[in-house]
């Protein structure tokens, strides 16, 4: 019998693709007393009260019930996210995250002959469900500034994803933009993935989301999730919005690899997020504010920061230590976002914490003189 303590990796058994995947690396979740955890783009006010009263009373209405499997299109809450965006509850699609579904998203539309584009700077899962599902990936150099030429997309493709706001840098692309996209590549699935868009800041209350767009555009599907501006990270939901066409491959999709990929609770905790609008937007609001304030004392210090519409900051010491920087803040229980890739290599992905976490950090880069 192997002894655990002196285990080897054997790939013997593997297969080839198993054996050849570069896995996406999720942000660091360290646990220390008394830690600044500024990395991973967590929400850091608590979700609606409603939501742990909803799980309670499922824990208690229901509990018999947990033998039985949960509904598995989610209708209630689907429905719940159709009244609350003004749509059918057959252009709603939910999943066991955004990752989740953004995976789908990959399977039902992208393994085609034709390539995907995607910014060379975005998130660092696509490139992932790239290789995963062989999906050839092209990727389009964002301009200096870390804005998308749309131009630059003007090319033959099975689809196109962009993150929006973009991550790492948190700077957003117009809806006029992506009406554009979407009308130039009929034939190609446009995904636009707005895990960060309550956070936006509307000019003039005019609509910042792509999903205000869906019903003139049969080719563009957005997804959101409930990770970051309702803070249920730990629940693990997302969804997609589309035409009807666009989520029922979803659909086909997910039922050929978890036909329940979301349990009661999820689903009963997640349908109270919804229904609570006036905390969600409540929480919106402070972290926009907070936002602000951190771009504003950042500046201050010298740090070059990119306009963010998202719920972090991007910013580059003046100095352009970022990776120096970085160690010193985690030397005295601060932890952000240091990513070693080309170009943003001087930079730093800073989460907008609450006022006396961001207090904190400015302390700290004040200290060292960042």
């Amino acid at each position: 019998m192997t002894n655990p303590m002196e285990f080897k990796l054997d790939t013997r058994l593997w297969s080839n693709k198993a054996r050849n995947l570069n896995p996406y690396v999720p942000g660091e979740q360290p646990k220390h007393d008394n830690l600044c955890k500024l990395n991973t783009n967590e929400n850091p006010f608590p979700p609606s009260a409603k939501v742990a009263e909803a799980i309670s009373a499922a824990l208690a209405d229901q509990a018999q019930a947990l033998r039985l499997y949960p509904a598995p299109e989610s209708d209630d809450l689907r429905q719940a996210l159709a009244n609350a965006y003004q749509l059918d509850i057959n252009q709603v699609f939910v999943g066991n995250g955004s990752d989740e579904v953004l995976a789908l998203v990959f399977a039902s539309f992208f393994m085609k002959e034709r390539p995907l584009l995607a910014p060379d700077i975005s998130y660092s899962f696509y490139p992932v469900y790239a290789d995963t599902f062989g999906v050839e990936l092209v990727n389009i150099p964002l301009r200096e500034d870390f804005s998308i030429e749309t131009n630059d997309y003007r090319q033959p493709c099975s689809g196109i994803i962009i993150a929006n706001p973009n991550a790492p840098t948190g700077i957003i692309l117009s809806l006029d933009a992506i009406s554009k996209l979407a009308n130039e590549h009929p034939n190609a699935v446009i995904v636009i993935d707005e895990a960060y868009i309550d956070f936006a800041k509307p000019e003039s209350g005019e609509a910042v989301s792509a999903v205000s767009l869906i019903n003139e555009h049969d080719n563009l599907l957005v997804t959101q999730t409930f990770s970051k501006s309702r803070s249920l990270a730990g629940l693990r939901v997302g969804m997609a919005f589309g035409n009807p066409s666009l989520i029922e491959a979803l659909t086909r999709m997910k039922n050929s690899f978890n036909s329940y990929p979301l349990d009661r609770l999820a689903q009963a905790g997640a349908l109270a997020s919804v229904q609570d609008t006036a905390y969600f937007k409540q929480v919106c609001e402070q972290v926009i504010e907070l936002r602000e304030q951190l771009i504003e004392q950042l500046t201050s210090l010298g740090f070059d920061v990119l306009p963010s519409q998202a719920n972090f900051v991007f910013a580059r010491p003046a100095q352009g230590n970022a990776s120096e920087v970085a160690q010193q803040l985690r030397e005295q229980g601060i932890i952000v976002r240091y990513f070693s890739q080309p170009r943003i290599d001087e930079y730093l992905r800073i989460t907008v914490g609450t006022a006396e976490q961001n207090q904190r950090l400015i302390t700290a880069l004040t200290e060292l003189g960042a």
